[in-house]
């Protein structure tokens, strides 16, 4: 199989379908990542999170770099084996990470220096640095090193920071192409920044076609914009990035996050959502979420959402999964996790087959119906 391959199958409005050939595997577009953040899909084994429907997870290169230490996966036969996963990995640059750790980091052009939130120990996080504990992992989709700027900063703050996202770009690529190995066998996505400016977007986009990568990530939103805000950036970000190549949100989102980006162009998502809803009591169904601690699902006999196949709601009841919520009982987390990521994965293919079918503007119409019960979206 190739390196890496990007073919759409067929369009709908803005919205495609297709897949991206890699040599651990095809996967499916639109596509929603689980996030495995350190090594684990939280509440989930591998082989259970692959039967959700996921053809591939999400890595954390800042929490793994931290611990147990790329090094030390590389040494134990990379982050497949040490996870006991078989099909493609993607790994964040640790961008996103350490910029967050606002009173704990320092941003130069050479990178990032930052205070461990594990031990206050000092690290530089580099372009150089971060593809190389991506090579060490064993990532087959690597992200560029990024500055995410806060959305609501100057332009002129925005736009300095956008500029040295770009340089990183370019650092990140020569990097990248430098190890050969690993590189004959992975991609590498650039990552669109410029906040909700659309004329500091087509920059970024600009810049990285120039470079060019094997995707494009759209980076800085779902930072606290507001979803008006992020569609509003998403009605022109995915169209200044090449059609040919696979469009990632990054970071996104809500069912109705997703219905509204796959409108809009894109390809890929990864959030932890699906996942930390299900270890708070959360679940999310075809008639919107439901909050399984509150006292009137005590006995309910129902399953979660009738509509959904996953195995939780074949067996188990609202009244049951409450029970555990309520006592705090691990399986709890564990249950709702894997109703989530399944209702996720069922929410992609049923875009995939709509996008196929050229009755998406039937089915988001239909989705947002149920999703939102009369409710204003």
């Amino acid at each position: 199989m190739a390196r890496f391959s990007f073919n759409i199958s067929a369009t709908d409005g803005k919205a495609r379908t297709g897949a991206i050939a890699m040599a651990r595997g095809v996967i499916r577009t639109p596509a929603f990542m689980p996030v495995g953040t350190a090594a684990t899909v939280k509440a989930m084994k591998p082989e259970d999170v692959r039967a959700t429907g996921a053809d591939i997870i999400l890595g954390n290169t800042y929490h793994l770099m931290l611990r147990p230490g790329a090094e030390r996966v590389a040494r134990l036969g990379g982050l497949h084996r040490f996870m006991n996963w078989d099909r493609p990995i993607l790994t964040d640059s640790g961008g996103y990470q350490v910029m967050s750790l606002s009173d704990l980091r320092k941003i130069t052009e050479e990178g990032v220096t930052f205070a461990s939130h594990l031990d206050g120990s000092k690290h530089l996080l580099t372009p150089e640095r971060s593809m190389e504990i991506q090579r060490l992992l064993g990532s087959d989709i690597v992200m560029a090193f990024d500055e995410c700027p806060r959305a609501d900063g100057s332009r002129d703050a925005i736009a300095r920071s956008m500029a040295m996202s770009m340089r990183w770009a370019q650092r990140s690529r020569e990097a990248f192409d430098a190890g050969e190995d690993h590189a004959a066998g992975a991609a590498l996505f650039g990552i669109q920044q410029g906040a909700l400016d659309e004329g500091l977007r087509r920059e970024s986009a600009d810049a990285l076609t120039a470079i060019g990568f094997d995707g494009y990530a759209i980076g800085g939103l779902a930072v606290g914009e507001g979803q008006e805000a992020m569609f509003a950036t998403l009605d022109f970000a995915p169209d200044q990035l090449p059609a040919d190549r696979p469009r990632y949100l990054m970071g996104v989102g809500k069912p109705d996050d997703l219905v509204g980006a796959v409108e809009r162009g894109i390809d890929m998502f990864d959030c932890v959502l699906p996942s930390r809803s299900g270890r708070n009591g959360q679940g999310f169904t075809w008639s919107g979420p439901v909050n399984l601690r509150n006292a009137r699902f005590a006995e309910d006999t129902a399953p979660l959402d009738p509509r959904c196949t996953c195995p939780i709601c074949a067996k188990y009841s609202r009244a049951y999964l409450h029970h555990l919520h309520k006592s705090h009982e691990i399986l709890g987390a564990m249950l709702l996790t894997e109703h989530n990521l399944s209702f996720y994965q069922q929410l992609m293919g049923a875009m995939r087959d709509a996008i196929g079918s050229g009755r998406f503007a039937t089915f988001t119409a239909d989705f947002r119906r149920d999703y939102f019960q009369g409710r204003s979206p």
